[in-house]
């Protein structure tokens, strides 16, 4: 009885030192510059970014936030910092996205039930080890 208590207890340690999801994407982890979702009712504005992007510059930051009328952008130090940006027709959705290489990918997942014009988020990601989008070289600095 006691050599079963003991190998039960040494094999739960065992079990329990291996990771529960070895491989799997997480949310990326935000920076607190940006972190904004909201609606657009005009499904032609799904044009300016459909799916998935990032935001490399103060200019297109500004040009993205008028087309979808976000007011007043924060204001991001491009040097140091990029916005994912991600559009979805379903009620919510969420990043995952992971780091390798230096190349930044990303999958949305989210309702499937399609509504009336679109969501997006915008979140600011720390920049430094970034070197692609999706398999794109960033622009360098």
């Amino acid at each position: 009885m006691n050599r079963l208590l003991t190998f039960a207890a040494f094999a739960a340690l065992v079990v329990s030192s291996f990771p529960s999801t070895p491989g799997c994407a997480e949310e990326p982890k935000p920076t607190p510059t940006v972190d904004l979702s909201s609606s657009v009712a005009d499904i032609d504005q799904l044009k300016v970014i459909p799916g998935t992007s990032v935001i490399l510059s103060q200019k297109e930051w500004e040009r993205l936030a008028a087309a979808w009328g976000i007011k007043d952008p924060p204001k991001v130090d491009f040097t140091k910092e990029l916005l994912l940006v991600g559009t979805w027709r379903g009620s919510s959705f969420k990043f995952l996205s992971d780091v390798k290489d230096g190349d930044l990918t990303t999958e949305l997942v989210g309702d499937k039930e399609m509504n009336p014009g679109f969501r997006f988020k915008v979140v600011s990601l720390n920049r430094n080890g970034i070197k692609s989008f999706q398999g794109k070289a960033l622009p360098s600095e």
